[in-house]
């Protein structure tokens, strides 16, 4: 047994643990450097790519932007009692969405309230902030676990812990997925609850720990549960304990997760239902990265958004690929911790592994979202090395050698740069030159402690602070380096938005002054800023970004005519008539084309709304019934137009037969299989040939709207005034939303012209004549029969109606799952469904209808949350009668006591 590998001491001859009482003074300063570290790399990383906030450059890459910059800013919403909606239902977004998978999801994390503490239109510097501290704690915590695992020098495991918090995958990937960083900071500290549980100390603070890494983020808390397991199971194969005391540490561990996890189960199970309700999204296949390209990703300055980012600095790799030669370390030390890094590293790519790290479904993005468990394990294998002293001139010697077999193979791949050679040389000067002069300066100390002669004193001369700053200047360096390329690449290769402005100040101004909820609803806009610019700059639409969005949802919006991207789970805005009667849009806001962005100029327009006379949020049908006998979003046509007409009650619209034609006048090809139409292609550059034309016939004085999901690019009506309709379609990824295009002439003959940038299809029956008269009577029939008075409050919709309404009272909100109705006193049933909306059957007795929404899993969640809480308890309760028991003072028994107690 090595009793330098147990935690941290072991008394003798017993092999049994006893709580060690280390000084708390060097892991606090190994913590407070690796914070420093971490904050100073990502401050100056952000300094030299010059973006926010340390110059012009948005931070807002992809989902950062869309999702968690405007979910923060509803959260600042919520703590200060601004929200439309609450821990249960967002009324902001997608028309009514469940709220508490979202925040599970998104903002559970114990950071994310300290955006309350920032003004509103700081909301960008209060994520940044928050990140900032995210990735801080977790270095701090990783320098703390170190000094548990293996004492040694306070610097050297605050400079690893800051190469743990720095890895390539927090600043590649985590940086802009601000939740993940839980895990990053939840996987040292589940592996100090390991400790504890080697030792039986703090339980009930272990199940706390727990707890709160599966609150905060249970997605990242997972993998890092998995990989604390690992390594307490290597402790514990280390520890060389009696195989009962193993087991029975074992067994510790497996109920403080237990109970942790169950704690939090209130919120795991709602998550795991919203998943299981939400769009399904695609599925993608998990395939490994080429051998050269996992390597390269190890060297500092790489970046790519499809593979393992397992940077950690050249100190951490050399410390760690030293490790099998470095003798002061014991056998099974050395061999226990490379193995484990070593089936860490080839699970990543493997299928059944891949899976099993991601809870067995591939994610959507990045497959690797797994990799900070392998630079966690790289570090931990560098501090063994390291705590046993530096490596030798051999060891070292053995280290470069693989460092430079890893250099050569990686050098095939195309994601090394020519800017990565100077950093890696640059960086290999400060790890080895930093080791090797830490490696001399040890020798010449310990040959003096044996009383050997100081020789010629050259051990002297070198001081060992010149090797602290060669490691730390080396680190300081490359990670800044690593971090301000990966955030350069990132905005040259993935979609990015600009922080709060002037055009989101304009937006919701507008909005505040317009809003009347829960009178009617005030859309944002179709001009989006960002995927949910309803929690953005306020308002209520159908505009919704979320991996929890609903598919009923879904469903239902793009059956109307609807646009999306991200495969169905970001949902747009409609901007149509219709729509806006049936689901209550009262105001709406128009915007020109997000400045920002390149996909479509500027017109000249500012920031206005519009108003439009519509019924309340709850409307009652007639018991006539739908066709058909259904009523559930199966029940929708091929034609968005014919859909609206029934949800609506009402035709209103004329769907005229089409003649297109090509920019050389001919007729397209027709297009079949999952995109079926025309064929519109791009007209040639230089070519005398004019656009490709739609022409039809409608009633003169009609509203012409054009549905073509599959088409990319504009569309004007000839001889209409104000912008024409904008259209952005991606094969596979984002269908457009139908778009007005102004009123039909006098003579009935409407000519579209198209501008296509790309290859697109144009549908049967794209083009729809809407009649506002009809329209207008639709409104006028649905506001004399609809509530007189609806009341909103977080999960909670109550409508007065009038007195003898039949039929079936509808209310203009998703028909997601987790919502009962009743109406009048009647006792509350699970809501029907009305093509995807609310509805409650009316018999005319009853004058009013409650809707009330309860999460699916809340309860089973609360069930399992109030059991573990009990069983805490008991345990908590039992320990603390153990102890006292064991800590009582002996009592004198008189003999004849004894002996009577005997017989």
């Amino acid at each position: 047994m090595e009793s330098s590998t147990l935690p941290p001491a072991v008394s003798a001859g017993r092999g049994r643990f006893v709580t060690p009482v280390p000084a708390p003074e060097p892991k606090a300063r190994a913590a407070l450097l690796a914070a420093a570290v971490t904050v100073t790399v990502l401050c100056a990383a952000g300094a030299v790519t010059r973006s926010y906030p340390f110059g012009p450059h948005t931070r807002n890459v992809n989902d950062l932007g869309n999702q968690y910059v405007p979910f923060h800013a509803h959260l600042w919403d919520l703590l200060h009692g601004r929200a439309d909606g609450g821990p249960l239902v967002n009324w902001q977004s997608g028309l009514g969405a469940s709220f508490l998978p979202d925040l599970g999801t998104y903002l559970s994390s114990p950071f994310a309230l300290l955006v309350a503490l920032f003004p509103r239109d700081g909301i960008d510097l209060a994520v940044y902030v928050v990140t900032l501290l995210k990735v801080a704690c977790a270095g701090a915590a990783m320098a703390w676990l170190l000094l548990r695992l293996r004492p040694g020098r306070w610097w050297a495991a605050g400079l690893l812990g800051a190469a743990y918090a720095l890895c390539g995958w927090t600043v590649a990937d985590a940086s802009y997925n601000p939740m993940w960083l839980d895990g990053l900071l939840a996987l040292p500290l589940l592996c100090l609850v390991g400790e504890w549980t080697l030792t039986g100390q703090r339980r009930l603070l272990g199940v706390l720990v727990v707890a709160l890494a599966w609150i905060a983020n249970f997605y990242t808390a997972y993998m890092a549960t998995l990989a604390a397991g690992l390594v307490l199971l290597l402790r514990l194969w280390l520890s060389g304990l009696p195989r009962r005391r193993r087991l029975a540490a074992a067994g510790r561990a497996a109920v403080t997760v237990a109970l942790g996890v169950g704690l939090a189960a209130p919120l795991i199970t709602v998550i795991y239902f919203g998943t299981e309700h939400a769009y399904p999204g695609r599925v993608r296949q998990f395939a490994p990265v080429p051998t050269e390209d996992l390597l390269a990703r190890l060297l500092p300055a790489t970046y790519s958004f499809g593979t393992p980012a397992v940077y950690t600095g050249l100190t951490a790799l050399v410390l760690a690929l030293a490790l099998p030669f470095h003798r002061a370390a014991p056998r099974r030390v050395r061999t226990g911790w490379t193995l484990l890094v070593l089936a860490v590293a080839l699970s990543l790519q493997w299928g059944p592994t891949h899976l099993l790290w991601h809870a067995f479904a591939t994610p959507q993005g990045s497959p690797y979202r797994q990799t900070f468990v392998l630079c966690a394990l790289i570090v931990i294998a560098a501090w063994h090395t390291l705590s046993y002293g530096p490596p030798g001139g051999r060891t070292l010697g053995a280290a470069g050698t693989l460092l430079v077999l890893v250099v050569a193979v990686a050098s095939r791949s195309d994601l090394v740069r020519s800017s990565t050679w100077p950093v890696l040389l640059l960086a290999a000067v400060g790890a080895l030159g930093g080791l090797a002069l830490l490696s001399h300066v040890a020798a010449g100390r310990k040959a003096l402690a044996a009383g050997e002669p100081p020789g010629d004193g050259r051990w002297r001369a070198v001081p060992a602070g010149l090797a602290v700053a060669l490691l730390l200047g080396g680190q300081l360096g490359e990670t800044t380096a690593t971090a301000a390329a990966a955030e350069h690449m990132r905005l040259d290769r993935l979609d990015d938005y600009a922080p709060w402005g002037a055009r989101q100040r304009a937006q919701a101004e507008v909005i505040a002054a317009a809003d009347g909820w829960p009178r009617y609803r005030t859309d944002p806009g179709r001009e989006q800023t960002v995927a949910n610019d309803p929690l953005l700059v306020g308002g209520q639409g159908a505009q919704y970004y979320s991996s929890l969005t609903s598919d009923v949802l879904s469903r239902t919006l793009v059956a109307l005519g609807g646009g999306y991207t991200s495969r169905g789970r970001n949902l747009q805005s409609l901007d149509n008539a219709v729509t806006d009667v049936i689901f209550s849009v009262g105001a709406r806001v128009h915007s020109p084309p997000d400045p920002h962005q390149n996909w479509f100029p500027q017109d000249g327009r500012g920031v206005s709304v519009s108003r439009r006379v519509v019924p309340p949020l709850v409307t009652v049908r007639p018991s006539d019934g739908p066709a058909h006998g259904r009523t559930d979003v199966s029940a929708f046509g091929p034609s968005p137009y014919r859909n609206q007409e029934l949800l609506l009650g009402t035709p209103v619209y004329t769907v005229p037969r089409l003649t297109v034609r090509t920019a050389s006048g001919k007729q397209p090809q027709r297009s079949t299989g999952v995109r079926p139409g025309l064929k519109i292609g791009v007209p040639s550059a230089g070519t005398a040939a004019g656009r490709p034309t739609i022409t039809a016939r409608c009633p003169a004085g009609s509203e012409v709207h054009l549905w073509v999901p599959h088409f990319s690019g504009t569309a004007r009506l000839t001889g209409a005034d104000g912008p024409p309709g904008r259209f952005r379609s991606d094969p596979g990824t984002k269908i457009a939303a139908m778009e007005p295009l102004g009123t039909v002439p006098a003579s009935g003959r409407l000519r579209i012209e198209l501008l296509p940038n790309r290859t697109g299809v144009v549908p049967d029956g794209a083009v729809g004549c809407l009649d506002g008269a009809r329209l207008r009577t639709a409104v006028g029939r649905l506001r004399s029969t609809g509530a007189t008075e609806v009341s909103v409050s977080d999960g909670t919709v109550r409508a007065v109606l009038p007195a003898g309404s039949t039929g079936t009272a509808v209310l203009a909100a998703p028909r997601i799952a987790g919502w009962r109705c009743a109406a009048g006193d009647a006792p509350a049933v699970p809501a029907k469904e009305y093509y995807g909306l609310i509805a409650v059957p009316l018999d005319g007795s009853a004058t009013s209808v409650t809707c009330t929404f309860h999460p699916p899993g809340l309860r089973l969640g609360g069930a399992v949350g109030g059991a573990s809480l009990l069983a805490l308890i008991l345990l908590g309760t039992l320990t603390a009668v153990r102890r006292r028991r064991t800590t009582a003072p002996p009592t004198t028994t008189p003999p004849h006591e004894r002996l009577t107690r005997a017989t």
